[in-house]
């Protein structure tokens, strides 16, 4: 069985050539670009891929469908350009397709290693992430941080496999984390149309968001790190939250009716 590996970039050229290192033993490489004005498609013909275009839309998920569409090959990799493949873990997916359909699975879920001050995050791993799939078996709806709709089974890699794992290289700063936060919460609002938070359920979400990332998952072994990001997960949890309130509040105003 054949595998193609699709890879949605945007300005994408700091990590994207590591990413095409990592999966240059794969069947095909598809690039789906949203219009880069750095480098990014320059190093991507440098590797021998295959480029297509989306509009630009701000976030990745309108343009999954589209190009994992534009995969030859019906077993699908979808990759970010921040994400490498270990030798180890590329050599599972081989084997897993060979009998996955045999087997009536349909997508397989991994674990996946984030980093934040330079440290692995014990806190957020595994970051499960639906990222192999059969293309005829998937939908990717087109909002923010949206899971694949699958037609079938999952079948999930154990979390104690640290060396099947995708090594996600990003290490933000503050600064982008932080950004980040509040253009992510703005796009969640399409989501969260009609959803209603009251004050209690802020407060629960929000510290049950401190209290997963920091105690249940281990981020306290990641020292001040650890600490760190989980306030800030924390923080996107109620910064969603505040949005849908201001955007109620301004929905009821009297300026909003006339």
């Amino acid at each position: 069985m054949k595998i193609s590996v699709v890879i949605n970039t945007f300005n994408s050229e700091r990590f994207l050539e590591e990413c095409l290192r990592s999966v240059q033993q794969f069947d095909e490489i598809v690039v789906c670009d949203m219009h880069s004005t750095d480098q990014t498609i320059a190093i991507a013909q440098r590797y021998g891929c295959r480029i297509v275009y989306h509009a630009h839309t701000g976030i990745v998920e309108p343009a999954r469908n589209y190009a994992i569409a534009q995969a030859a090959h019906e077993w699908v990799l979808v990759l970010d350009s921040d994400e490498v493949v270990p030798d180890a873990l590329r050599n599972y997916l081989y084997r897993f397709v060979a009998q996955a359909e045999t087997q009536g699975y349909a997508a397989l879920k991994m674990a996946r290693k984030n980093y934040f001050f330079g440290r692995f995050m014990h806190g957020d791993y595994p970051d499960y992430i639906i990222r192999l799939i059969r293309k005829s078996k998937c939908n990717w709806p087109a909002t923010i941080h949206a899971r694949p709709q699958i037609e079938g089974r999952i079948f999930t890699i154990a979390q104690r496999r640290k060396e099947l794992a995708l090594e996600h290289l990003a290490n933000e700063s503050l600064s982008s984390r932080i950004a980040k936060i509040n253009l992510y919460a703005d796009k969640e609002l399409v989501r969260r149309q009609g959803a209603h938070f009251s004050i209690a359920a802020a407060f629960f979400k929000c510290g049950w968001r401190f209290l997963r990332f920091y105690l249940i998952k281990g981020g306290w072994r990641d020292g001040r790190a650890g600490f760190t990001y989980a306030m800030l997960n924390a923080c996107y949890k109620f910064t969603t939250i505040a949005k849908v309130w201001e955007h109620d509040a301004n929905s009821r105003s009297p300026e909003a009716s006339q």
